[in-house]
């Protein structure tokens, strides 16, 4: 199945946002695109300053415009972190997921949460105003299970392990890398979950705005279950495609047959209610 990545060009104003991306994903599906993702903060500027500002309630303005768009072109719709979501007097970084009929499958809430120092670089802090999620989200397709992170959720291995042993053959993580820790470990990571569970792996950014409090990197990709980058974007908006291969994931995983050679007798991930 054909898997499109919308690398948007993110401005201030969210309607502009909003109509951008649904006619992206317009033109996504036109060009055979089963399943399309957006990036992480699509409809608002990143930052913890504009987090209050942009919130929305879920179901709200933005992710009603997802389902629209999502039945309208009988796609799978992964919305990005759409919104920062608000609900009880908090805040969480949040993706949703809508099918084919506008339904919303999935509503996953950013787990680990991005505060890092690097001294002279970056220093950046969520915790300030968003809450961490603490569930792991999937959805079902006809064509394979998907598992969903966001952002810094991907540098967390164990749980792109938990995915795979739950059947997901697809994660996606909408994200927005920085100019420092993109061009470092945004491929690097990406590599890296693929190989070690051995399923596809896409990540998709924001478009690079120079002018913007927070630079993303860009470059969103994808990488198939051999470690190999198969389709990758440059800095600007666009849109890239690339076809899942479940076939290609069969014959690796038989090739190579690391999830059955697992010594669960020394080892294992456990998942904690």
């Amino acid at each position: 199945f054909r898997l499109a990545l919308i690398q948007l060009h993110v401005s201030a104003v969210k309607s502009d946002n909003l109509q951008r991306a649904c006619g992206l994903v317009r033109e996504a599906a036109a060009r055979g695109a089963k399943v399309v993702a957006l990036p992480e903060c699509f409809n608002s500027p990143y930052g913890t300053q504009y987090f209050k500002e942009y919130a929305e309630k879920i179901p709200g303005e933005s992710t009603q415009k997802l389902s629209e768009v999502a039945k309208e072109c009988s796609i799978y719709l992964v919305g990005g972190r759409s919104i920062p979501e608000e609900d009880g007097g908090k805040l969480y970084n949040t993706c949703t997921v809508f099918g084919p009929d506008g339904a919303m499958l999935a509503k996953h809430r950013k787990i680990h949460l991005f505060d890092i120092n690097v001294p002279g670089k970056i220093q950046f802090k969520e915790s300030e105003i968003l809450s961490p999620g603490n569930s792991f989200s999937m959805f079902d397709t006809p064509y394979c299970k998907v598992g969903l992170g966001i952002c810094y959720d991907i540098r967390f291995a164990e749980m792109a392990q938990i995915y795979g042993q739950k059947g997901c053959q697809l994660l996606i993580y909408p994200g927005a890398f920085n100019l420092t820790t993109g061009p470092a470990h945004w491929e690097l990571l990406q590599r890296g979950r693929a190989v070690d569970n051995q399923l596809y792996v896409a990540a998709v950014s924001p478009a690079r705005d120079e002018k913007a409090s927070y630079v993303a990197w860009g470059h969103s990709t994808v990488v198939n279950p051999w470690g190999e980058v198969i389709a990758k974007a440059g800095a600007e908006e666009t849109v890239i495609y690339t076809d899942i291969d479940l076939k290609k994931l069969a014959e690796i995983r038989q090739q190579i047959p690391i999830l059955s050679q697992k010594r669960c007798d020394l080892y294992g991930i456990e998942v904690k209610t």
